[in-house]
């Protein structure tokens, strides 16, 4: 008999609630304040969860270790998978030189540090954001700065912080069309809303993205080419959304942003050239030799096949074709549909599923795997030599993947045991200021479990729900989960580790943590107070879709 959930274990919501958060407390708590390494502060707040699923919230102990494991398989694959695979095609890359020229090419478009920046975390992120997604463009942006020559403390935090408004679009619209299923709601109207939403982030980022950088000064030094970039991505999201759906957002903003921002620098340069300080009254590259269009093409080429094989795979013909011949669905054995979802949390109790989708050819990381395959033949190595430095890789990378196996692991137990949902009604009990709250719930939920697409079906039909009740727009609400959530995707166990790990800056992420965490909370807040003007303030109501 499947056993039903409880949202209220200690008979006070007060004391519930604070239960429910002490997993979270524990991992961040250790990551932050106490600095242990990662894959411990994650191994704790595992404990933590397990010890509060079973003895507070009275789960059976095989469900609560059951659904760790199923988080934990998860998080090898499909995200694990990808982060192993971007790294091995980026350690190939690096040992063979190609950084170095892949510097001098940029700085025949610029040589200014702040518009580099901008090109590969800001644009080139969003197109990996909506062809994969799942940590692939903090991943490989991270490692494209890093060749750059970008600190890799400073590689981490700006492509975290690039990776915000492109994420409910991610993987070709994969977290808003998981909203849609979650609520019931039209997926046309749900797309428009979020881009509405984030239309003012859009143009925020990058503004936000270079002075952190550079600084105040530096930031307003080339504010033209930041509107442009700004601008021309929000404006083709909101329009591509409006128009088409959630498919292709990402893709068609992140490539019009970058064309328009390299027909700009054709046109408009800054006044002062930012370097690095040991590069300054220096020419950028100007030390190397002149590279021929041959170089430089072979030296982008591993990149370019990657996208390429990323956006084929992530295409809905391409992928359903894999899967119908190599996907492999599993019923979590003592799991599936052996606990139950009871309101206020649903309209009605209902199972939950638990099926473990190994989509091992059509996965993100098999494509990003070939693609290193392809590049590594082409860049000259041997078959043995890849394997030794795929061996390499997966020397540097076993702590990250345990890392990211055991924060799923996390988010799966607060799903199955109902931690999850007691933070959920916590924040539905605060009335009319719920728009404000709400949005803050789908941050939280992208911080428990890494992904904006779980947080949305974890919390979308609560969203709907609480919505409805409190006489609010549902469309409204469960957009905002969407969008609030995105800005919690930088502070995430699993996204601090994709970019240590890029960045070879292992054991370093309490670091990250405390240099990304302000500009998380900053961000929410300023999304949140949006949604909490587009409830009640005209002319902010006026941008609601009904």
């Amino acid at each position: 008999m499947p056993w039903p959930q409880t949202y209220d274990p200690l008979g006070n919501p007060w004391l519930s609630t604070l239960a429910a958060t002490l997993p979270l407390v524990v991992l961040l708590g250790s990551l932050g304040i106490l600095r242990v390494k990662v894959y411990l502060a994650a191994l704790y707040g595992l404990g933590a969860a397990l010890l509060v699923a079973v003895l507070i919230y009275q789960e059976p102990f095989f469900l609560a270790v059951t659904s760790a494991i199923y988080g934990a398989a998860y998080g090898l694959m499909p995200i694990g998978w990808i982060i192993l695979n971007v790294l091995f095609l980026y350690q190939m890359a690096y040992q063979k030189g190609l950084f170095q020229v892949m510097q001098g090419s940029l700085t025949s478009i610029t040589q200014d540090r702040r518009l580099q920046l901008l090109l590969v975390a800001f644009c080139l992120g969003a197109f990996f954001e909506g062809a994969a997604g799942f940590g692939t463009p903090v991943a490989v942006c991270a490692s494209i700065l890093i060749g750059l020559g970008f600190q890799p403390l400073a590689a981490s935090v700006l492509a975290l912080i690039a990776n915000t408004a492109p994420v409910p679009y991610a993987g070709l619209g994969t977290p808003l069309m998981a909203l849609q299923a979650v609520t019931g709601l039209d997926l046309y109207a749900l797309t428009q809303m979020v881009a509405r939403q984030l239309f003012f982030f859009d143009i925020l980022i990058p503004f936000w993205l270079v002075a952190v950088f550079a600084g105040w000064k530096g930031m307003i030094e080339i504010w033209p080419a930041l509107l442009v970039t700004g601008v021309s991505y929000a404006l083709v999201q909101l329009l591509v959304a409006s128009l088409h759906g959630p498919w292709l957002v990402n893709i068609l903003a992140a490539l019009a942003s970058m064309l328009v921002l390299v027909i700009f620098l054709r046109l408009w340069k800054p006044r002062r050239i930012w370097q690095f300080p040991s590069e300054e009254g220096t020419t950028v590259g100007g030390q190397n030799p002149t590279y021929s269009r041959k170089q430089i093409l072979n030296a982008w080429m591993p990149w370019l096949i990657l996208s390429v094989m990323v956006f084929a795979w992530g295409l809905p013909q391409v992928k359903n074709w894999m899967d119908s011949y190599s996907q492999v669905q599993l019923a979590v054995p003592g799991l599936h549909e052996q606990v139950l979802r009871v309101p206020p949390l649903v309209v009605a109790a209902r199972p939950e599923a638990a099926l473990y989708n190994f989509n091992w050819l059509s996965a993100s990381g098999t494509a990003i795997l070939l693609a290193a395959i392809l590049s590594g033949l082409l860049m000259g190595y041997s078959p043995l030599g890849m394997v030794k430095v795929y061996w390499q890789t997966l020397r540097l990378t076993w702590q990250s993947l345990l890392t990211i196996s055991t924060t799923m692991a996390i988010g799966f137990v607060y799903r199955y045991g109902g931690l999850d949902g007691t933070l959920g009604l916590a924040f539905a009990h605060t009335g009319a200021l719920y728009p404000f709250f709400g949005t803050i719930l789908g941050w939280l939920g992208v911080v428990l479990t890494g992904s904006d697409t779980s947080s949305n079906v974890l919390f979308g039909s609560l969203q709907r729900i609480t919505a409805e009740q409190l006489g609010l727009n549902p469309v409204l609400m469960a957009a905002a989960n969407s969008s609030g959530g995105v800005m919690g995707k930088m502070i995430n166990a699993q996204s601090l580790v994709v970019a240590s790990s890029a960045t070879r800056f292992h054991g370093h992420e309490s670091d990250i943590l405390r240099s990304v965490f302000w500009h998380s909370l900053v961000l929410v807040g300023l999304v949140a107070l949006l949604i909490l003007l587009q409830a009640y303030i005209p002319p902010f109501t006026r941008m609601v879709v009904h």
